[in-house]
């Protein structure tokens, strides 16, 4: 066998022993140096491939496609600093706890350290923010394929056991680099996989069951990407809690209508009320997912300290920011749902949460009705959504969307990358979101989370895509007015506000994207609402940073009085 005839069963046997660890989606960042992987990734039957050449974009794409259908994605890139470029999506995959499986073609060994063009220390680049790094050997003859496929399938295993995580593969390859497309592949009987289940002990249970007996309790959902049953909604109708829901958490869409009143999206606003705070203290929490986005809740649970605080997470590195969890069940949320509660009574601790709630409903109808800022924009931009999936980016999309994104029983799956909580990448991750869901997808974003990866729009060119973009553009970084920085008038607008002036009509021409600006509610809709011609859209929305401000303390002064006149 020649070594061209080695290096092509190499790669073959590195897709296929990918496709059968289940692994069915590549994005492929083009170079040199990774050119036989590529080859066998475009070739390989059941794994469907994605391109996007700025490979700080692609490893956000890949975050994307990995975070919406919730199984491993791979990422490919030739050596150098191409795989540097990785990083930060691979950080925000290990924070969120996403499947990244990253390859990364390297230099033989030696042109490794001596001045070789593109060779730099690929070894453990990733250092902690991967669970598992391994360079594996040349594909030269000698070297058993058993080794490769067999570190494949732990590749894949790793990736998708709890926690989730992102894992990199090293792969040296010497020229040339070319392999014969034509040349068969039999699978050689890769490693079969059955994933372990998930059962709660029965002491955990019985512990849990007594928990949820309690009527004074809440459920907090944090992130969740995966559907929601409807053994789901049944749990939560038989527990009789309110359940404060994170915008991620996916339960303020597809709400059944009995349910309304128990799924509170506005207790961010509502927990701003000392008086209302210090009544809806509950004996017992039960939170599943991450902390929420919201501030006032944390503030809540670290001054206020339930006596039972029951966090249900499959890693044993517990999330835990206000060091006041009581319980940890290390187990996946879903065992939660399993358990079978006797069915529920009403009580006054529901009505309280229901009452203020829509006290607040009330606040911000007629806030909107009265105000115009990017908070009422957003509102306006939600309630055209049906049918889709929406990606908020982080500062204040994220905060709006906590408090705008009402409870509906309109079908919109929310998605952000919450694990760093950074704006970079916002763009390409959209975009593999909806490559991933196959349905219209929409992003609602700042401006300078917008110009940080204005590339990621490369993506429209390279595969198909059905995306409407919404900027809120403030000219700046709006979510430091709301932060004490705004306090200090000396060199604020340098280092917080950083306006820069652009606007995005140029950009959407050179996109060939379909450009909108929109500055009040009805223009906002109009372009909503018109025919989509294109793959993309661009909604500019211009908005100002001060006037944000102001407005969004008279919705919370107007909250807070209303509150306070009801307490």
């Amino acid at each position: 066998m020649t070594n061209r005839e080695f290096l092509t069963e190499y790669v073959f046997a590195f897709t296929n022993s990918l496709v059968q660890a289940g692994v069915q989606k590549a994005v492929i960042s083009p170079g040199s140096r990774s050119t036989p992987l590529a080859y066998a990734f475009m070739k390989q039957e059941g794994m469907e491939t994605y391109r996007q050449i700025d490979e700080r974009s692609a490893g956000f794409y890949a975050l994307g496609l990995a975070k919406a259908t919730n199984s491993p994605v791979v990422l490919v890139c030739t050596s150098g600093t191409a795989a540097a470029n990785y990083f930060p999506a691979i950080v925000e995959a290990f924070y969120a706890r996403v499947p990244l499986i990253v390859v990364t073609a390297d230099r033989p060994h030696e042109l490794r350290e001596v001045g070789a063009p593109q060779a730099i220390n690929q070894i453990n680049l990733f250092g902690s923010h991967v669970k598992w790094s391994a360079d594996l050997p040349l594909p030269e003859q000698g070297n058993r394929l058993d080794y490769l496929t067999r570190h494949l399938a732990r590749a894949a295993a790793v990736a998708e056991t709890a926690p989730k995580g992102p894992i990199h593969l090293n792969v040296p390859f010497r020229e040339p680099l070319g392999i014969d497309f034509d040349q068969p592949y039999e699978s050689r009987g890769e490693l079969t996989r059955f994933a372990s289940s998930q059962q709660l002990s029965a002491e955990a249970q019985a512990f849990l069951l007594e928990s949820l007996e309690q009527r004074r309790g809440l459920l907090i959902a944090g992130e969740h990407t995966g559907p929601i049953s409807d053994r789901q909604w049944q749990f939560i109708r038989q527990l009789g809690w309110p359940v404060l829901a994170d915008p991620l958490s996916n339960l303020r869409s597809n709400v059944p209508a009995d349910l309304h009143g128990m799924i509170i999206d506005s207790y961010d606003a509502l927990l701003k009320n000392e008086s209302f705070s210090e009544r809806s203290v509950p004996d017992v929490v039960v939170r599943i997912g991450p902390q929420p986005v919201s501030k006032p809740l944390s503030l809540f649970l670290t001054k206020r300290k339930p006596k039972r605080y029951i966090v249900i997470d499959e890693s044993p590195m517990l999330r835990d920011p206000q060091s006041a969890v009581t319980h940890h069940i290390q187990q996946d949320s879903s065992v939660l749902w399993q358990l079978d509660l006797s069915e529920y009574k009403d009580s006054r601790y529901l009505n309280l949460w229901k009452e203020a709630s829509v006290i607040a409903r009330s606040a911000i109808a007629e806030h909107c009705a009265q105000q115009l800022d990017e908070g009422v924009l957003a509102k306006a931009f939600f309630e055209e959504l049906d049918g889709c999936d929406l990606t908020v980016s982080s500062s204040m999309p994220i905060r709006d969307a906590d408090t705008y994104f009402q409870a509906t029983e309109r079908d919109v799956q929310v998605f952000a990358n919450r694990g760093a909580n950074g704006i970079d990448g916002v763009v390409s991750t959209a975009f593999g979101i909806q490559a991933a869901k196959g349905r219209p997808g929409f992003l609602l974003i700042g401006d300078l989370a917008l110009l940080h990866d204005l590339n990621g729009l490369i993506a429209s060119k390279l595969q198909a895509a059905d995306m409407t973009i919404v900027v809120m553009n403030n000219d700046g970084g709006g979510i430091f007015s709301y932060l004490p920085q705004s306090q200090e008038e000396r060199y604020y607008e340098e280092l917080f506000g950083t306006p820069t002036g652009i606007g995005f009509k140029s950009a959407a021409e050179m996109y060939d994207a379909e450009y909108f600006f929109a500055d009040t509610v009805e223009e906002l809709q109009l372009a909503l609402r018109t025919r989509k011609e294109k793959p993309v859209r661009i909604i500019e929305v211009k908005t100002d940073r001060a006037h944000n401000v102001i407005t969004h303390r008279k919705l919370w002064n107007r909250l807070n009085e209303e509150l306070d006149k009801w307490n």
